[in-house]
């Protein structure tokens, strides 16, 4: 089983996940390690052009990814 994720890296895709209220990954990226999966967060409650606020959480941008699950649809 696969899962499909959307990665949430421009102003308005934060946006829209904060008006969603999702629940967003938080992905910490190192280019000598895999990536890892920081924190299953609730939805954003803040965002600037460097950080993203979720829960008592800052989240660096640019050292961090966001990601949302997207479910897939039933037939």
């Amino acid at each position: 089983m696969s899962n499909t994720y959307k990665v949430l890296s421009t102003d308005a895709d934060l946006f829209t996940a904060a008006l969603a209220q999702v629940q967003v990954y938080v992905i910490q990226k190192n280019k000598e390690q895999p990536d890892c999966i920081v924190d299953y967060c609730g939805p954003i409650r803040e965002y600037t052009p460097d950080f993203v606020n979720m829960g008592d959480i800052n989240y660096r941008r640019a050292g961090f990814e966001f990601r949302v699950h997207i479910p897939k649809k039933a037939f």
